[in-house]
């Protein structure tokens, strides 16, 4: 019989309101994006499951957590789904203008605290399409195409869970350019994109209050957990 310990141990445990902790672990975890896996079972959790302007999504429930070492960032997406709107043909041999036009996951993540106009965005979709770029939102054209920050990605979509998976590895010489230290604090946000052309859910961690994701005064926080 499981003790109150074990079955208290096995729970997923939730970050506070605002906050991920990023988990460090030594070892790097293999590219498999499975939250079963031993390494994922301690990760602090939070969860995207409401519209731009805050309003409940309960059948869009996304689950992100994260861990670290001292050369790259983990994020881990499990997103529960109704339908996809996926591009005919994916284009998995550079990166896709418009990927956001279909059903994808999304990290928006700063290192910079004040200077609020910078940040890097990565998105992945569940076929394993890509779009990586440098934001700077003062720039008329904010998003800078030819940056490339050398991440990786493995998804995995379970059809008969309605479910897909994408585990990103991104490097932190890609976010910024000191190494990571334990207890610092970057600006982080977290999205979803599901169905289509129309409606479409557009799914976020911390709710922005505008119609674009790009209103990093709404980001909330990234903390490196020793």
């Amino acid at each position: 019989m499981r003790t109150l310990l074990s079955l208290l141990l096995a729970l997923p445990l939730f970050a506070a309101d605002g906050l991920l902790e990023s988990r460090f672990t030594k070892s790097a975890p293999s590219l498999d994006p499975n939250p079963a896996l031993s390494a994922w079972r301690k990760a602090p959790l939070v969860v995207a499951a409401q519209d731009r302007f805050g309003k409940p999504l309960p059948e869009a429930r996304t689950e992100i957590r994260s861990l670290w070492t001292s050369t790259d960032l983990y994020f881990l997406f499990t997103a529960k789904y109704e339908s996809m709107y996926l591009r005919p043909t994916p284009q998995l041999d550079r990166e896709t203008v418009g990927l956001w036009d279909f059903d994808v996951v999304e990290v928006f993540i700063g290192h910079e605290l004040e200077r609020t106009n910078l940040y890097k965005e990565f998105e992945v979709s569940p076929r394993g399409e890509w779009v990586d770029l440098d934001i700077d939102k003062s720039k008329p054209n904010i998003a800078s195409w030819e940056w490339n920050s050398n991440f990786t990605f493995k998804t995995q979509i379970d059809e008969k869970n309605k479910t897909w998976h994408c585990l990103m590895k991104i490097p932190w010489a890609s976010i910024a350019p000191q190494p990571p230290v334990a207890s610092q604090e970057f600006r982080l946000n977290l999205y979803r994109i599901e169905g289509g052309p129309d409606p479409r859910k557009y799914i976020t961690w911390q709710a922005v209050q505008s119609p674009s994701f790009h209103t990093p005064a709404a980001f909330g926080r990234l903390r490196l957990k020793k």
